[in-house]
């Protein structure tokens, strides 16, 4: 058999989910994550008779990476393990108050990944962490607040899997996104367990505080450019309070004309002006 530069190739199945809300919770908070999560995942994989010991992971408190071995079932993957983390997400958060509970993005996807000294490289770790931080995919757990997961399946999954009924899901229960990402763009199909994907509003803007958006803090420049308004007027009830406001500009035009200086001060938030010539 012939080997590249790079090795052997092979595709691999590969698995990534995320918690919501981590990086804005509290250090209890994030210990309960940490101590679910693991334990969350491995009773779906043992419902699904997949063996998560024979995983390779990469964990990050509150997410993992998981690349799984050649023969791992792809349909035990994407069904029985989706449905089983849906009824343990829902269990565990059972009379939690909102804010104590668990809510996950996964991504499946079936690609090229090649052992690293520091993981895998390739194509297929890069468009699942791609679809995993996308826009759609955190807008469809958002936009269904009753939901504890929302589960993104990649081209090769869905439409070799889904699409030709190797499941039992209808492939309508999926919504089929574009997705946008730093450097990549390709297509997703997603799925919220116990709501109608297609009903969500996936357009508003993120409401998720763990985003990493691209957009940066949106700060202003005091460049003087167009948009700025410049010194506010004395008749402005907005205008800054303290000294002196300046004179007023002479009327234009033939005939005898006054200057009138205005000053003011505030008081209790009211800005009182008085007059002198």
């Amino acid at each position: 058999m012939s080997v590249g530069a790079m090795g052997t190739f092979g595709r691999r199945l590969l698995l990534a989910v995320d918690a919501r809300g981590y990086g804005s919770a509290d250090t209890a908070r994030q210990r309960d994550i940490q101590t679910v999560l693991p334990r969350l995942l491995s009773e779906s994989a043992d419902a699904a008779g997949l063996d998560r010991a024979s995983w390779v992971r990469q964990s990050a408190g509150d997410s993992e990476f998981a690349v799984l071995p050649a023969d791992s079932d792809e349909q035990a993957l994407v069904e029985t393990f989706m449905r089983r983390l849906d009824a343990g997400l829902r269990a565990h958060n059972r009379d939690r108050v909102p804010a104590a509970q668990l809510a996950l993005r996964a991504v499946v996807h079936f690609g090229p990944a090649s052992e690293a000294p520091n993981g895998f490289v390739g194509p297929g770790p890069v468009e699942v962490s791609r679809v995993l931080e996308s826009d759609p995919l955190r807008r469809a757990l958002a936009a269904a607040p009753d939901a504890a997961l929302a589960v993104a399946l990649t081209a090769p999954v869905f439409t070799e899997l889904v699409a030709q009924r190797y499941t039992n899901f209808r492939p309508e229960e999926f919504r089929e996104v574009v997705v946008e990402k730093k450097e990549y763009r390709g297509r997703a199909w997603l799925w919220v367990p116990g709501c109608d994907v297609h009903t969500l509003d996936l357009d508003d803007p993120d409401p998720d505080p763990d985003s990493d958006s691209d957009s940066g803090s949106g700060s202003r420049s005091n460049s003087g450019s167009d948009s700025d308004p410049g010194p506010a007027s004395a008749s402005d009830p907005g205008s800054p309070s303290g000294s002196d406001s300046g004179s007023a500009p002479a009327a234009s035009g033939g005939g005898d004309c006054a200057t009138n200086n205005l000053y003011g001060t505030v008081i209790n938030g009211n800005v009182v002006f008085g007059i002198s010539k």
